[in-house]
């Protein structure tokens, strides 16, 4: 269970490599990675979309494929090529009027460590460097690209009364 009031939290930000994909990736002819996505990741993520939760991606990566994927999820922020990430979610509070205390941030390793020192609350996957877990307060039990997602948006889906709550949860 992620120990924090869940109800003040207005987005979820995650990294892509690592977190919504897993850390081994095949790479294609040009050297581009190939990611592999969890199905019930995208679910929850399209779900929270739907139940006014905002989900962002804040990520180093370039991959138009990530871009297609979670914009059709719901995502509205979609940030690639973060050389340093902080400077982006500074961005992102701004836009958005949010605060610190309001954003979970799921991350895996040291990028990360900026924006995860400054969050309400960062969460992890359980196989994110020991840096990254130690500073979190939350390490899901399940491994980047392999539900990690799913685990934290579910409880924060959950805290506040929307997870199953309406017959947005039934369809895609």
């Amino acid at each position: 269970m992620i120990e924090y009031d869940l109800e003040k939290i207005k987005a979820v930000i995650f990294d892509v490599d690592g977190v919504l994909s897993a850390n081994t990736v095949s790479m294609d002819e040009n050297g581009l990675p190939l990611r592999t996505l969890n199905i019930k990741d995208g679910y929850a993520i399209q779900l929270a979309a739907k139940m006014g939760l905002k989900c962002a991606i804040i990520t180093g990566g370039d991959s138009e494929a990530i871009r297609k994927r979670y914009e059709y999820l719901g995502m509205t922020d979609v940030f690639m090529k973060c050389s340093v990430k902080i400077k982006t979610y500074e961005m992102f509070l701004r836009e958005h009027c949010l605060s610190d205390d309001n954003i979970i941030y799921v991350g895996d390793d040291i990028p990360d460590y900026e924006i995860m020192k400054r969050v309400g609350c960062p969460c992890c996957p359980s196989d994110a460097c020991e840096e990254i877990r130690q500073m979190s307060v939350y390490v899901s039990p399940y491994s980047g690209g392999n539900g990690c997602a799913r685990d934290v948006l579910e409880q924060v889906l959950r805290a506040q009364g929307k997870w199953l709550s309406s017959s947005k949860a039934f369809g895609w």
